[in-house]
């Protein structure tokens, strides 16, 4: 049995449900190849689902109606109706191993292309990124809760499940002669026990710029490709920061040109972050699985699985072309913010102009939480990989316009920030790719001043 059995009925649910304009992309999914069985032809009787499988803090939010209303107002829902039937298809470990990685990819490229409004269906705006997280979660749910006739690794089925639906197999760069390459990160959803409404402006970035070539100022062409990542401490332990970077710093014509990490940051303005820490210090604030890291501004702790590096990392991205240039609607300044425990000393000093020598990194800019950690261990992968790359971090300003009654999922405010956030980063990665790898000096007038890391902002 072959991979291609089980590619063809996800990508005729891709077709189903997504349909595409002349021009789709050529990494888009086959066809049903000629002589595939139908689905129910292909369900083995004896395969079954439970609804006895234990539900972790974030798969058990899907117990609320809106995020339901999110996953059919998307046109994406036939994913969760039909993955159970999908599942009974596999007959062996291998099979199930395949049919995970088809079904997942199949979703992440149908967010992709809703995204960049290539689809029809569906009454939320393309760029609403919460449909994706929402249908990833049921489908988790579904893959807990199947019962095969065969010894599985549910765990390890999971993970390859999860990185085909975030972007991390399948998306490598044309490698085209003469593009540029730009490789970025976004996050997942967060802090949804007390909005369970709330979008991630970095995830709808990533689903908008993935696989898109862009016209830089010097009339270049860059490609920009993207993953989106959990915000789970786990996943991080387990290493997914690294599966997603690595390979687009491997050299030869598909490594990437620049990467920078993206997540949602400061109210109002952008925050190109000067530093990363090497610590997580980020409680009582949890992950989204309701997880602590263990780590506060008192008592900071060094993540499991990382590896090797100084405390504190400086960004090479090209500072002052971003910051003198691109301005509007939002500012986009410098944070040279970080929180240490200096030399010799026990308790935590915030700092405004960086880190100093021989300390222990408490926050970095994007604080002690997992925006701040991504940084770290792409920025800490880069030196060891490819050190003249370009790297560092984004934080965008914070997503505001739900409207008041919480029964409504989205209103004109809410989607036009949303879509101006996304414009904005595409407008940096822009500026910031046509400098290549020069980083120049930061004018002053672009410097954050007073914007200091918290486990009330910078977290993401």
């Amino acid at each position: 049995m072959t991979f291609l059995r089980f590619m063809a009925p996800a990508a005729a649910l891709l077709a189903s449900v997504l349909p595409l304009t002349a021009n789709a992309p050529a990494h888009a999914l086959p066809g049903p190849a000629a002589g595939t069985p139908a689905l129910a032809a292909t369900t083995d009787p004896a395969c079954r689902t439970t609804a006895t499988a234990p539900l972790d803090a974030e798969q058990a939010r899907l117990a609320d109606p809106r995020t339901t209303a999110l996953t059919e107002r998307s046109g994406l829902g036939d994913f969760v109706r039909r993955f159970p039937a999908a599942l009974c298809t596999a007959r062996t470990a291998g099979e199930a191993a395949d049919l995970v990685d088809a079904w997942g990819e199949a979703l992440w490229w149908s967010a992709v292309h809703r995204a960049q409004g290539r689809r029809t269906a569906g009454t939320l705006a393309p760029g609403d990124d919460r449909p994706l997280y929402w249908v990833r979660l049921a489908m988790t749910v579904q893959l807990a809760r199947w019962e095969p006739g065969f010894t599985v690794d549910r765990a390890a089925l999971r993970v390859r499940f999860e990185d085909a639906s975030r972007g991390l197999a399948d998306n490598g760069f044309t490698g085209s002669p003469g593009v540029r390459r730009v490789f970025i990160s976004g996050f997942d959803p967060f802090g949804l026990d007390a909005e369970i409404r709330r979008a991630n402006p970095s995830g709808s970035a990533a689903l908008r710029l993935n696989g898109r070539r862009v016209t830089l100022a010097d009339g270049t062409r860059a490609e920009i490709r993207a993953v989106l990542l959990p915000v789970r401490y786990a996943d991080f332990d387990r290493g997914i920061v690294e599966r997603a970077f690595a390979p687009r710093m491997t050299a030869g014509p598909r490594a990437a040109d620049l990467v920078t990490t993206v997540s949602q940051g400061y109210p109002g303005i952008f925050t190109l972050e000067e530093w990363a820490g090497r610590s997580r210090s980020a409680d009582p604030y949890p992950d989204n699985t309701g997880t602590l890291s263990g780590g506060t501004y008192e008592r900071p702790v060094t993540a499991p699985g990382m590896g090797p590096g100084a405390e504190f990392i400086r960004t090479t991205l090209p500072a002052d072309a971003i910051t003198a240039a691109v301005q509007s609607p939002y500012p986009v300044l410098l944070n040279a913010a970080v929180t240490e425990i200096p030399a010799g000393g026990s308790e935590p000093v915030d700092r405004e102009d960086g880190p100093t020598p021989g300390s222990r990194a408490v926050a970095g800019g994007g604080g002690g939480y997992l925006s701040n950690e991504v940084a770290y261990r792409s920025n800490r992968l880069r030196l060891e990989l490819a050190p003249a790359l370009p790297g560092g971090h984004l934080h965008t300003p914070v997503l505001t316009g739900l409207p008041a009654d919480p029964q409504q999922l989205t209103g004109p405010d809410f989607e036009r920030n949303e879509t101006a956030i996304a414009d904005e980063i595409r407008a940096v990665l822009e500026r910031a790719a046509a400098a290549g790898t020069a980083t120049g000096a930061v004018p002053e007038a672009a410097t954050a001043k007073g914007v200091k890391p918290s486990a009330a902002s910078a977290l993401r």
